[in-house]
């Protein structure tokens, strides 16, 4: 089985939570302070959302009993105020339980060594969206490469630059799936929100990166047009058309209305056919609930005339 190398990510350990400061001194740990959550500062393009869901209720619950348990990690910015590294989801629970203060460590670190201090501490969580992971792992690689050749938040041993098969060790991914969840960083993000609901499968979605941008704004039409979205077959088709720079609003047409294996047999409608029956003012995304509507109006007149007729 391959070892993996732990990494000593600078956390609150669970001794460190009841010492008083006179030991964290001893111990050469960073004090505890109560900052107040006005001068705190919400990490630059932080990849991991928050979530107003039911955890986070439990949370905001479980701080109003006992209060904040392992410390927020902050940094000192220049101005006088603070960023938060780790911890974001216990600031907003501190906020919407009315606390004006939460606890936090305050340390010094640069830019780079808080992006890998601020995305491994969240890889710690059970539940990471694919769009969370490419964006940290985004992040992380870059801050490495900056680094100058660092192995974790200390002034490790210089090895070469670093590489995504040595992320991929870190993270426990393998280089090559590193590179899958890095490349989802291209898709719009309305595409990738379909990937994190789960309506895109991960790999359809990384061959869907390949394409330019208004290529994944036409395609995401004809997603809310059918009601679809692509199987990994039709995404790589996709991609060779980009590539091939035949990918155009009919080939996606096309390409999403072919059958796929297992799928419920659909009634397809040419838009081009059915754009002629519809006010110019009705825009493209809308055009489903317009077709919907119509048949409404016709099933209606339908039951007008069948009433008539049985009253004669």
């Amino acid at each position: 089985m391959k070892s993996v190398q732990k990494i000593d990510l600078g956390l609150t350990g669970y001794d460190e939570l009841f010492m008083n400061d006179a030991e964290r001194k001893e111990n050469k740990l960073p004090r505890i302070y109560d900052i107040p959550l006005s001068e705190i500062d919400d990490f630059p393009d932080h990849p991991f959302k928050v979530k107003l869901d039911e955890d986070m209720d439990q949370l905001v619950q479980s701080i109003k009993e006992r209060g904040i348990i392992t410390p927020v990690t902050l940094r000192p910015k220049e101005d006088g105020r603070y960023e938060i590294v780790s911890g974001h989801r216990r600031k907003k629970a501190c906020e919407l339980a009315g606390f004006d203060t939460v606890k936090a460590e305050v340390r010094e670190m640069t830019r780079d060594e808080a992006i890998i201090l601020m995305v491994e501490s969240n890889l710690q969580r059970s539940v990471i969206l694919p769009s969370e992971k490419a964006f940290s792992y985004k992040m992380r690689l870059e801050a490495m490469n900056r680094q100058g050749q660092r192995t974790d938040l200390t002034s490790g041993p210089v090895v070469p630059k670093f590489s995504r098969d040595a992320l991929g060790d870190k993270a426990e991914e393998s280089g090559r799936q590193v590179s899958r969840y890095i490349r989802l960083t291209e898709l719009i993000p309305e595409l990738l929100d379909l990937v994190d609901e789960g309506r895109i499968a991960f790999r359809p979605a990384v061959e869907l990166s390949y394409l330019q941008k208004e290529e994944q704004g036409a395609l995401l039409e004809q997603i809310a047009y059918a009601d679809a979205t692509p199987s990994l077959a039709q995404a790589i088709k996709l991609k060779r058309f980009s590539q091939d720079g035949k990918l155009n609003n009919e080939v996606i047409e096309s390409i999403m209305s072919e059958e796929k294996p297992n799928q419920r047999e659909k009634i397809n409608i040419k838009y081009a056919e059915a754009r002629r029956f519809i006010p110019a003012s009705v825009p493209y995304e809308k055009t489903g609930e317009y077709i919907l509507k119509a048949l409404e109006y016709y099933h209606r007149y339908q039951e007008r005339q069948k009433s008539r007729n049985d009253a004669r």
